[in-house]
């Protein structure tokens, strides 16, 4: 029997890309797992494939740019799936805009999901852990574009650079409740957000998305692009007990792009 079978995790951006990945990954490794996403549709999809396979799985609608939704899903977790474990702040969008266009919308908006969507996960599992009367783990997306600097990605960029950092603190601050916080950096994953992104690169060059996806994957030591199942796999290291005495980590799972 797995070990972490009947552990319960939380995961956003749970309907499409890396974090259908990871859904389906913690659901064959024994989690319930609470499948959140904006976009409940999707998010229901994912659910009901896990729940088909005779895993246990519910959706839940949330917009993690909105403290008081992501509080109210990680409690609609604990509710319906008796118990909290994990809560992987998955979730992010990845606007193409080189500097002199970044605009105070894209800016604001990129921040409020991607770095305001972990805060305010890292926040609610803590207050789910202390009621619950045990500790957990909490795992968020950084990426690549969080060590090394890339064209276009300021913003983007940016957010990730910071998730690092909030990842580093919040595993200090929380080390003492039995919390172990993570974040883990994908590279350039097949997925519908990453092929948009090839495409508006290509687009400003005036050339394909096969050459836009290029640009990106030129420099991976491994030579192939990664698939979600890739970062999927480090994650559930990361979800499971032989991560117990890792903490405050931002773990690069790129193929080879960035090398400290």
């Amino acid at each position: 029997m797995s070990r972490s079978q009947g552990k319960v995790a939380f995961v956003t951006g749970a309907g499409q890309g890396i974090g259908e990945a990871i859904t389906l990954r913690l659901a064959a490794d024994g989690f319930s797992v609470a499948c959140a996403d904006t976009n409940i549709e999707a998010a229901s999809q994912v659910a009901e494939k896990i729940n088909k396979q005779g895993g246990r799985a519910l959706a839940i609608k949330v917009d993690v740019a909105d403290r008081d939704d992501v509080f109210k899903a990680v409690q609609e977790a604990v509710n319906d799936l008796g118990d909290l474990h994990v809560v992987i702040n998955n979730a992010g969008i990845a606007p193409i805009a080189p500097i002199e266009s970044i605009t105070p919308e894209v800016y604001r908006k990129t921040f409020d999901i991607n770095v305001g969507g972990v805060l305010w996960g890292i926040q609610a599992a803590v207050k789910a852990f202390k009621v619950l009367g045990h500790g957990g783990k909490i795992i968020s997306a950084s990426s690549q574009a969080g060590h090394i600097g890339n064209p276009d990605l300021a913003v983007y960029g940016g957010t990730k650079f910071a998730v690092r950092g909030i990842t580093q603190t919040a595993a200090r601050e929380l080390a003492h409740l039995g919390i172990t916080v993570n974040a883990y950096c994908p590279g350039i994953v097949n997925t519908p957000m990453m092929r948009k992104v090839a495409q508006d690169v290509a687009d400003n060059a005036n050339q394909s998305i096969e050459w836009g996806m290029e640009q990106f994957a030129q420099h991976i030591t491994l030579k192939r692009l990664s698939q979600p199942e890739d970062v999927a796999a480090c994650v559930s290291f990361l979800s499971g007990p032989d991560s117990d005495y890792m903490t405050g980590q931002a773990v690069i799972i790129d193929g080879g792009m960035v090398f400290n």
